[in-house]
């Protein structure tokens, strides 16, 4: 059995890492940053899975309910596995799951580890180690969804879909032994974090919160299908899963240089008035910045605004309410066609 201190370390770790970080974070997939290099994802995976609460509550909770490390060892194995499959398959195979829905599941998957653990540790735990893996299955999902919207090249996908995956489990043990040697701290000076029923609530709360936020926050895209379209020359099309934060008004001029600061509130009010959002890799050569440039400020165009987004893998991005154009190379047809196809929906239409 884990010794008293090390298991309220690991209570008082599941119980900080999980209280401290829901209310702001209910969106915990996205995959911020991008790179050139396979060695490059490698970080990528490690600082996603750095910044995903529910992945670590996750095992966290794993963790608590164990109660030994060859059982707890075994469990995280699973799960690890679990997400493993899920990530590379779904990434190579270009499925095209609904990240909204995905994201819900894997918050109700901390109120299941919260339940069975208020009911106390189960007397037969293949059942339980069968539940680990589909959710690892289910969290697999989550990041693969994230990670399709970096824009991954064709050529040497596999190489960074693994390296990524090879990155988060490198997170996830760092925030095993970080949770282990937080909770020791805090379970000195805060004995009540002992408590292993305090922790197991913690779970449930955030599950709930978190689960109810994505709900009542997606505008019902949680019971919408995905749609996935064939590529359109070098640019695919999908629903859309980019987030802009509100606040702002028009922006000042319709397209932003390399090296200027994007209006991203700007751009969040924009796209609820039925606008598309060209976004561009700021690394693009001269030509083609000035395609770019050329296509976002002609007036016939339409609503279009346009900036550099210096994390961005895919060469350019269009965006509008409902779907997004990802494109690994610089075509300005298939740009074109994605914002005529959307400006002839009724629902682009600005209300009156």
């Amino acid at each position: 059995m884990l010794a008293g201190v090390r298991q309220g370390a690991v209570v008082a770790g599941v119980v900080a890492a999980t209280v401290l970080a829901v209310p702001g974070a209910a969106w915990a997939h996205g995959v911020g940053g991008s790179s050139d290099t396979v060695g490059g994802f490698v970080w990528l995976g490690t600082k996603h899975m750095l910044a995903g609460w529910d992945h670590l509550a996750f095992v966290g909770g794993i963790l608590l309910l164990a109660g030994e490390i060859r059982r707890a060892a075994k469990l995280i194995s699973l799960f690890a596995l679990g997400h493993s499959v899920t990530l590379f398959t779904a990434t190579v195979a270009d499925w095209h799951v609904n990240p909204v829905l995905v994201d819900i599941v894997v918050a109700l998957s901390l109120v299941f580890v919260g339940v069975v653990g208020l009911r106390g540790r189960p007397k037969d735990w293949t059942w339980f180690a069968a539940a680990v893996l589909a959710f690892g299955l289910v969290h697999g999902l989550g990041l693969s969804t994230r990670l399709q919207d970096l824009g991954l090249p064709s050529d040497g996908m596999i190489p960074r879909v693994l390296a990524f995956n090879v990155g988060v489990e490198i997170g996830q043990l760092i925030a095993v032994v970080a949770m282990f040697m937080l909770g020791d701290v805090l379970s000195h000076y805060l004995p009540k974090l002992r408590n292993p029923r305090l922790s197991h609530g913690a779970l449930i709360a955030a599950g709930v919160v978190a689960a109810s936020i994505l709900a009542f926050t997606s505008g019902g895209q949680a019971l919408r299908p995905v749609q996935a379209e064939p590529a359109v020359g070098a640019c695919t099309v999908r629903d859309r899963t980019e987030t802009f934060p509100a606040g702002g008004g028009h922006p000042a001029k319709d397209f932003s240089e390399p090296g200027e600061t994007v209006p991203a509130t700007s751009f969040g009010h924009v796209i609820g008035d039925g606008y598309v959002i060209v976004n561009y890799r700021p690394d693009l050569t001269a030509e083609q910045l000035a395609q770019v440039r050329a296509f976002v400020t002609d007036p016939t165009a339409g609503r279009i605004v346009g900036g550099p987004a210096p994390d961005q893998t895919a060469a350019v991005k269009a965006v509008h309410a409902y779907r997004t154009a990802t494109c690994n190379a610089v075509d300005i047809d298939a740009v074109r066609q994605f914002t005529r196809d959307w400006f002839a929906d009724p629902r682009s239409k600005p209300a009156e």
